[in-house]
């Protein structure tokens, strides 16, 4: 997979989608305050989805960062505490905003729903909103465990290729050493073979010596 702003096509994908999620989390966060309280309690349950996907992501990130090279994993994993610490503090902001619209409500009496809140069909049309877009979150989510499936396939499949190519160098490697054991052996053979004809050819040489010897004392006698 190649680099692509430090880190992997796949991490980069994960972070505009982080973005995004993160981004509607906060927008729906600012807005509770001015908000009676059906359409709070439906904002704040649509910035707990989006942080909770943001979360998610989060997750697949910390997978995806296991495949990034080492030369770039310290940068991008700093980005990524950046993202949880992110996270963490849209959290808390979430809470607090929410228990403070709710205090405030008891105090002020709001949250009719009539003359100054809503309508029932703004609300009906808020949560058809929401169901749509829980349904577009979960395709992206289905989308997004898929290329994680398909990602650990490919790597399944490169580690298995790796292990095919390691037991044909072993087997290499032992059959090597097979001939090199059975060259020593003929090796030794050779110079068994080469010392007894050095043995002979010294005995050879020595009875030679000794006839011409033997020889040259008959002729000498015999003058």
């Amino acid at each position: 997979m190649s680099d692509y702003n430090g880190g992997s096509e796949l991490f980069s994908s994960y972070e505009a989608d982080f973005n995004i999620a993160f981004a509607e989390a906060a927008q729906k966060i600012e807005q509770l305050p001015e908000l009676a309280t059906e359409p709070r309690k439906a904002s704040a349950r649509a910035a707990q989805r989006a942080l909770d996907e943001a979360d998610e992501i989060v997750g697949q990130m910390s997978i995806e960062l296991q495949n990034i090279s080492s030369g770039s994993r310290a940068k991008v994993n700093a980005r990524l505490r950046g993202y949880r610490s992110d996270l963490d503090r849209a959290k808390r902001e979430l809470k607090r905003a929410s228990e403070q619209a709710d205090r405030n409500e008891l105090f002020s009496g709001r949250g009719r729903i009539g003359q100054n809140g809503p309508s029932m069909d703004d609300i009906s049309q808020d949560q058809r909103q929401q169901l749509l877009s829980g349904t577009d979150r979960l395709e992206v989510s289905s989308q997004r465990l898929r290329d994680s499936q398909r990602l650990a396939n490919e790597t399944e499949a490169i580690g298995a290729n790796i292990l095919t190519d390691l037991r044909g160098q072993r087997e290499q490697i032992v059959n090597s050493r097979n001939v090199l054991m059975e060259a020593d052996t003929h090796v030794d053979k050779s110079m068994r073979t080469l010392r007894g004809m050095a043995r002979r050819y010294t005995v050879l040489f020595s009875i030679v010596k000794m006839s011409n010897g033997l020889i040259i004392l008959e002729w000498l006698q015999t003058d």
